[in-house]
């Protein structure tokens, strides 16, 4: 059978079954409290493989992988690594239980309001709603072109075709099923991803180019030597491996995931589950991108995101096997994508639309909007794909404004009394500020640069870093400083963390009340 009938029979199976699970659960999602957390009684597997299909998708597999390997060598398997350790065992250790108790007892569905009941600041909720909404654009576009790289080299598909398809998909569980049907999608496509990831480990370690295990760890350790990394090369290759791990600290689609578990004991359950999960797909996916030197002396296209495409392409795959590592890509994808647009659309809809422009809006009329919205979001970031900016700038993009400006007020809010709205405010601004340098200059300076360490624009990892460094200090720092002064923001919120339920702004009433 010819590969191409072959992969397109898998990919259109793929594609019904997402299609049935969004409609088997079109039932499951009438208000806008099931179609942004469900029941909040997930499981620890299911909320386990939710948080491990949302954190990876193509942009590791393709754009990471594939730049890491051609980068450092063998040290980029040090990004899968610390993605394991410290953006899944250490996150759920630190944020799960505090943030699934405080967000079911003060019923709280976003992370603007949960800015908003620590801080009781209306500015504060409507200015991480902007910042959720534009900079996920870049993130879901980067995850099209991800995938659509793949596709075109392994289908000879023209990109947008490729997309299209992907889009469908993913708009096909959010707004038919919402969070529960990407929570059912996300289990079975996180065994998808196990299985796959096994399977091309296996094929590229067997390809000709490699050799095997063990002549291909000899061949790619001497091909790193010949790199000669110095201080800079290994910088950056710490900015990426703190970037993509504790940058999912402050993504809210990947906090979202610990809004709807059950119960502490699936707190630590999902977290076992989650660490093993993430050392098996990230460390097997950089470890997979190491092995790029031994196929190519050139990047393909002149570029790191043809590099995983090519390799799977010139392995000598079975037809059987491209087609179960194209969906274990497709299904990494569309998870990521589900899990983003429903955060950026529900976002928007609660806490802007509903809560400043329509106050009287429903629960059910809210839910209908935000599904129209989640299309809308679809369209804009299939427009921002089809922009010539490689995957992992938009990816460090999107990952250092939004964990700069959220993860330090996030993380202590959940923590430390003695943080005040003064300090918050710093905090968020100050690492929106620090992160959005490579942001502006790729748009406006594209040849803006740091001496002695290269352009501006291609360095998101390293402010992305720096923000959420500076952005804790700040926040820290501000407090204590307000708090000495005096300042109008320096008042504490002890009920945030007491057992009564804290004010809720007026403008949100009389959605919540329908819930």
């Amino acid at each position: 059978m010819q590969k191409e009938l072959v992969i397109g029979i898998t990919i259109a199976a793929y594609i019904i079954f997402t299609i049935l699970i969004g409609l088997l659960n079109s039932r499951n999602s009438k208000n806008i409290s099931d179609f942004t957390v469900g029941g909040r009684n997930a499981g620890a597997w299911v909320s386990a493989l939710s948080y491990g299909t949302a954190y990876f998708s193509a942009v590791m597999f393709v754009g990471y992988a594939g730049a890491t390997g051609w980068k450092y060598g063998i040290w980029g398997v040090l990004v899968g690594i610390g993605n394991a350790v410290f953006g899944s065992l250490l996150a759920w250790l630190v944020l799960a239980r505090r943030t699934r108790e405080t967000t079911r007892r003060l019923n709280i569905k976003s992370m603007p309001q949960f800015f908003y009941k620590r801080f009781e600041s209306t500015g504060m909720k409507r200015f991480s709603v902007a910042i959720i909404f534009i900079f996920l654009l870049p993130y879901s576009a980067s995850v099209y072109k991800g995938l659509t790289s793949v596709c075109s080299v392994l289908l000879g598909m023209d990109e947008r075709i490729c997309m299209i398809i992907i889009a469908l998909a993913a708009a096909a569980v959010v707004i038919l099923g919402g969070y529960v049907a990407i929570l059912k999608a996300d289990f079975v496509q996180g065994i998808i991803m196990f299985v796959g990831i096994i399977a091309m480990i296996i094929a590229v370690v067997r390809s000709k180019q490699v050799g095997g295990l063990a002549a291909g760890l000899d061949a790619i350790a001497k091909e790193t030597k010949k790199l000669n990394l110095g201080i800079k090369e290994h910088i950056g290759l710490w900015a990426t491996v703190l970037m993509t791990s504790f940058g999912t600290w402050g993504l809210p689609q990947m906090i979202h995931k610990y809004y709807g578990i059950r119960d502490d004991h699936e707190v630590k359950r999902g977290t076992i589950i989650s660490t093993v999960f993430a050392l098996v797909i990230a460390g097997g996916g950089y470890f997979v991108g190491t092995f790029s030197h031994l196929f190519f002396t050139q990047r393909p296209n002149n570029s790191n995101d043809y590099l995983i495409p090519y390799m799977l392409d010139s392995a000598g795959l079975s037809n059987i096997l491209l087609g179960l590592v194209l969906v274990l890509l497709i299904s990494a994808s569309v998870s990521t994508l589900a899990s983003i647009t429903i955060s950026a659309s529900s976002t928007l809809t609660m806490d802007f639309i509903g809560d400043r422009l329509f106050p009287k809006m429903t629960s059910a009329t809210a839910t209908r909007v935000t599904k129209v919205i989640c299309g809308v979001f679809v369209v804009l970031s299939y427009i921002i794909a089809n922009s010539q900016t490689p995957i992992l700038d938009m990816m460090s993009y999107s990952w250092g404004v939004l964990s700069g400006s959220f993860l330090a007020p996030y993380m202590l809010s959940l923590y430390w009394k003695g943080l005040n709205r003064a300090g918050g405010w710093a905090g968020m601004l100050g690492g929106f500020i620090i992160a959005s340098p490579p942001v502006f200059c790729k748009l406006l300076f594209s040849k803006a640069e740091l001496p002695r360490v290269g352009l501006i624009a291609d360095l998101g990892p390293h402010f992305a870093c720096a923000a959420m460094i500076m952005s804790l200090v700040l926040c820290v720092a501000v407090s204590k400083l307000a708090a000495k002064a005096g300042w109008p923001g320096s008042a504490e919120n002890p009920a945030f963390y007491g057992k009564d339920n804290i004010k809720t702004s007026p403008e949100e009433m009389p959605i919540l009340n329908n819930v």
